[in-house]
C-alpha cells in the first residue's frame, strides 16, 4: 500500500513538471474538488493583457479520511472535498463569477458592479476619453481608413452647413463675428483630425500691485533704473495680480450678436449635430464622432467667437489646460466594449427599435403605412435587448441576494422571455383556430434545443479554438450536465415515442399515382398519428396521464439540483474574497430594487413585442418558400438567445470553456425542466390546444444531438476542429427543416 502511495506521488509531481503553462491567459486545470476557479478582473479580459487566475485551497481543507488522487487525461483530481477561494474586486463580484458554476443560474460574463478606472486597460481609458488631451502623434498615422470614411460620411455634408450658415450670419451683418467662426469651423469639421480647438483669452496689460507691509526705503531695479512706487519691491509684502482674462466674458449676453446667434444660426446647426450626433452614435465604432459634435455643440458654439481658436495639436502643447477639443481618430474598433451605467452600447442603441416596434405596431392596425413583414422583423429585434436587460437584472439581483432569492429569481425570470412568446402564440392559435402557431412553438422549443447543444458549444469552441491552440475543461462534470440533458430530452419525447408505439398512422390528401381508387399506389402529403377524439382512449387514457407525469417529474429533478447545490454541497461553492484584491467595497450598477423594477418592465414590453410578433407572423408563413419549422427553429428560436451566445464567446476567449458549455445547457435544462411543463401547466388550466407530441425530425433531431456532444466532451478537450463538426451538424440539420414539408395545420 505504501508503495502504491508513493508512486502515485512521484507520478503526480512528474505531471506537474511536465504540464507547461498556459501562456495564452487561460485558466489552470484545476482540482477535481470544485473547478470553481475565478479570475481576478482587474485586467481587461479581450485585450492583449495576461488574464490571471487565482484558485487557492483553503487551509482548513483537511481530509478525514485518507487522501486519493486520480489522473484523467492531463489534470489531476482530488477526490476529497475542499473549500476554493474567490478572488474578485468585490464580494458582489465574487459572488456573480460564483453564480457561473451553480446549477440553475443563468451566466452571466458582464460587471455587475463598477469596475476602478485606475485599473482600466489604456485601451478602455481611451474609450471613455473626453478628446481633450494633446498626445504626440504623426500626420502619416492620422491617414486611416476610418479618417477617410468620416470624410464621406460625415465630413462633407457638415462643412457645407457650416458655409451656408456662415453665409446666413453674415447677412445678418451683427452676426458677422459669427459667420468668421462658422468658417472656421467648416475646415476644422472638414478634417478635425490632429486639429485642436482650445478656448484662448483676449489679452489685456497685466499688472501687479505690490503692497508695503513695512517703511522700506525705494531701492532701484536690477537692471540699475530706478524702479516705480507701484513696482517697489519689498521683502515682506503680499502680491494682488489682476486677471488677463478679458471683462467681456460678462458682456456676453448683453450683445447683439448673441441674440441673432442663439436665433438664426444655432438652431440650424444644433438640428445639424443632432442628426450627426444620433447617426454617430448608432454606428457604435464612430461614437468619437458623436463626442465630437456634442462638445461643439454644447462647448464650443456657446462661447464669444473670439475665444475659440484653432490650431494644430502640436502648436497647443503649451496651452493644453484650455484645450476643448482635439480628437485623432473617428474610427475605434473597441467600441463594442463601451458601457452605459453597465450596459453595453449595443443594448442601448437596440432600444430604438423597441420604441419603434411599438409605435407601428399598435398605431397602425391597419397596416396602411407599414407591412407586416417589417414590424414582424422589428418586433423580433426587439425581443434581443429586452432579453439582455432581463440577463443583466438576473444577474445583479442574484450576486446582491443569497442563494435561495438567486435560484427563485433565475428560475422565474430566466425563461420568461421565451414562455412568453410561447403563451402568447398558443392563446392567438387557439382564439384563431390555427394549429400552424402550435407547430411553430414546438419547432421554436426544439430549435432552442438544438442551438444550445450544437450551435452554442461549436461556435465557442471555434471562436476559443482561435485564440487558444487547445482548451481543456472537466469532462466529468461536463459528463454530468450532458447526462442531465440527455434524461430531460428522453423525459420530453418519451409521449411522442410512446404515441409512436401505440398510435395509429393516419394519411390526408392521398391520390393514386395509377388513376383508380381501387388499386396501386398512394401518394399522402400529410401524415400523422392520430391523437384526437378519434383514438380517445389511447391518448386520455395513457398519453395524457404519461404527459402530466413527466411534468411533475421535470421540475422535480430541477428541485433536487437546487437542493443539491443549496443545501447538501455547499460547501462546495464556499465564498470567500481573497486578500489584496485592492476593491473590497462595491458600488453597483443596478441596486436589486433598480434590478426588480427593470425586469419588470422588460417583461412587459416583451408580452407586447411577443404579441406583435405572432400577430404578424401569419404573412411570413403564408407567403414564405421555405418551411415553417425553419422559421421557428431558427429566427424564433435563436434570436433571444443571442446575448446568451455573447456571453459564452466571451468565455471562450477568456480560455474558460466550462463556462461556455454551461451557458447552453443551462439554457437547454431550462427548456425541458420548467418552460415546457409551464406550458403543459397552462394547457390545463387554459386549453389552448398545446399536446406534447413532436414529428419525427423533432425527436430524431434532438437525440442525435445529445449522442453527438456526449461524444466530443468525452476526452475533455476542444479546439476549433471539434466546434467546426459541430456546427456543420447544427447547418446540416437546418437543411433538413428548410426543405422538410410545411407541418400539419399550416
Amino acid at each position: 500500500m505504501t508503495t502504491n502511495v508513493e508512486t502515485r506521488r512521484r507520478k503526480l509531481d512528474t505531471d506537474k513538471q511536465d504540464s507547461p503553462e498556459d501562456h495564452d491567459g487561460g485558466r489552470q486545470p484545476a482540482s477535481c474538488c470544485d473547478r470553481i476557479c475565478v479570475a481576478h478582473v482587474h485586467s481587461e479580459a479581450s485585450d492583449a493583457h495576461t488574464h490571471s487566475c487565482l484558485l487557492q485551497t483553503s487551509a482548513s481543507c483537511t481530509p478525514k479520511h485518507p487522501q486519493r488522487t486520480c489522473s484523467f487525461g492531463d489534470e489531476i483530481w482530488d477526490e476529497n472535498p475542499c473549500k476554493t477561494t474567490i478572488s474578485a474586486e468585490n464580494e458582489v463580484e465574487a459572488q456573480k463569477l460564483a453564480n457561473n458554476y451553480k446549477f440553475g443560474f443563468r451566466k452571466w460574463k458582464s460587471h455587475v458592479t463598477e469596475r476602478p478606472f485606475e485599473d482600466r486597460s489604456n485601451i478602455v481609458k481611451e474609450l471613455y476619453s473626453e478628446l481633450n488631451v494633446i498626445k504626440p502623434y504623426s500626420v502619416g498615422s492620422l491617414f486611416t481608413c476610418g479618417n477617410v470614411l468620416y470624410v464621406f460620411l460625415f465630413g462633407w455634408w457638415i462643412s457645407l452647413v457650416y458655409v451656408f450658415v456662415g453665409l446666413l450670419m453674415f447677412l445678418t451683418v451683427f452676426g458677422i463675428p459669427y459667420a468668421k467662426l462658422c468658417w472656421k469651423l467648416s475646415c476644422y469639421f472638414l478634417w478635425p483630425f490632429g486639429k485642436s480647438i482650445d478656448k484662448a483669452s483676449v489679452s489685456v496689460p497685466a499688472f501687479s500691485v505690490k503692497i508695503l507691509q513695512d517703511n522700506s526705503t525705494l531701492e532701484a531695479e536690477e537692471d540699475g533704473k530706478p524702479s516705480s512706487p507701484l513696482l517697489l519691491p519689498t521683502p515682506v509684502g503680499e502680491t494682488i495680480e489682476e486677471p488677463t482674462e478679458s471683462p467681456q466674458n460678462d458682456h456676453y449676453w448683453w450683445r447683439m450678436s448673441t441674440y441673432v446667434w442663439l436665433l438664426v444660426g444655432y438652431p440650424l446647426l444644433a438640428v445639424t449635430h443632432s442628426v450627426l450626433c444620433l447617426i454617430s452614435w448608432l454606428l457604435v465604432f464612430t461614437i468619437p464622432v458623436a463626442k465630437m459634435s456634442t462638445k461643439t455643440l454644447h462647448t464650443i458654439l456657446l462661447i464669444p467667437p473670439e475665444h475659440v481658436h484653432i490650431s494644430q495639436a502640436t502648436e497647443a502643447q503649451e496651452h493644453e489646460g484650455r484645450v476643448i477639443l482635439c480628437c485623432y481618430h473617428a474610427v475605434n474598433l473597441y467600441y463594442y466594449k463601451y458601457t452605459v451605467d453597465g450596459i453595453n452600447v449595443f443594448a442601448v442603441n437596440l432600444l430604438l427599435f423597441v420604441i419603434v416596434s411599438l409605435v407601428i405596431g399598435y398605431v397602425d392596425k391597419s397596416n396602411q403605412f407599414v407591412s407586416s413583414e417589417v414590424k414582424f422583423a422589428t418586433a423580433v429585434i426587439s425581443i434581443i435587448p429586452l432579453s439582455y436587460y432581463i440577463g443583466m437584472g438576473i444577474a445583479s439581483i442574484s450576486a446582491q441576494s443569497n442563494f435561495a432569492v438567486g435560484a427563485v429569481v433565475n428560475a422565474t425570470f430566466g425563461s420568461i422571455t421565451e414562455l412568453t412568446f410561447y403563451i402568447t402564440a398558443l392563446v392567438r392559435g387557439h382564439h384563431q383556430g390555427n394549429k400552424c402557431l402550435q407547430e411553430i412553438v414546438k419547432a421554436a422549443l426544439t430549435g432552442t434545443l438544438l442551438g444550445c447543444i450544437l450551435f452554442i458549444p461549436g461556435i465557442c469552441m471555434i471562436i476559443g479554438g482561435l485564440r487558444h491552440r487547445e482548451q481543456r475543461f472537466n469532462s466529468r462534470s461536463t459528463g454530468v450536465s450532458s447526462s442531465l440533458l440527455f434524461i430531460s430530452i428522453g423525459g420530453v419525447f418519451a409521449p411522442t415515442l410512446f404515441s409512436k408505439a401505440y398510435g395509429n398512422l393516419v394519411c390526408e390528401d392521398c391520390t393514386n399515382s395509377t388513376g383508380t381508387n381501387s388499386s396501386g399506389s398512394f401518394m399522402c402529403k400529410n401524415c400523422h398519428y392520430d391523437l384526437s377524439e378519434n383514438s380517445y382512449s389511447l391518448f386520455h387514457s395513457h398519453i395524457e396521464p404519461l404527459v402530466y407525469t413527466i411534468s411533475i417529474l421535470l421540475p422535480v429533478s430541477y428541485i433536487i439540483g437546487l437542493i443539491f447545490t443549496l443545501k447538501t454541497h455547499s460547501h462546495i461553492y464556499d465564498i470567500h474574497v481573497g486578500e489584496g484584491t485592492g476593491h473590497l467595497g462595491a458600488s453597483v450598477h443596478w441596486s436589486r430594487w433598480r434590478a426588480l423594477l427593470i425586469l419588470i418592465v422588460a417583461t412587459v414590453l416583451m408580452s407586447a413585442c411577443a404579441d406583435l410578433t405572432t400577430e404578424h407572423i401569419q404573412p411570413i408563413l403564408s407567403h414564405s418558400s421555405m418551411s415553417q419549422y425553419f422559421i421557428g427553429v431558427t429566427v424564433l428560436a435563436m434570436v433571444p438567445e443571442i446575448p446568451e451566445i455573447v456571453n459564452g464567446v466571451q468565455f471562450a476567449l477568456q480560455n474558460a470553456i466550462s463556462l461556455s458549455f454551461e451557458v447552453g445547457s443551462c439554457i437547454a435544462v431550462q427548456v425541458c425542466m420548467i418552460q415546457i411543463p409551464i406550458l403543459v401547466l397552462f394547457n390545463i388550466f387554459y386549453d389552448v390546444g398545446f399536446v406534447l407530441i413532436f414529428s419525427d425530425l423533432h425527436l430524431w433531431a434532438s437525440i442525435f444531438s445529445v449522442i453527438v456532444v456526449n461524444y466530443i466532451f468525452m476526452d475533455g478537450k476542444s479546439d476549433y476542429f471539434q466546434g467546426t463538426a459541430l456546427v456543420v451538424v447544427y447547418l446540416i440539420l437546418l437543411a433538413m427543416y428548410y426543405f422538410a414539408p410545411s407541418p400539419s395545420g399550416c
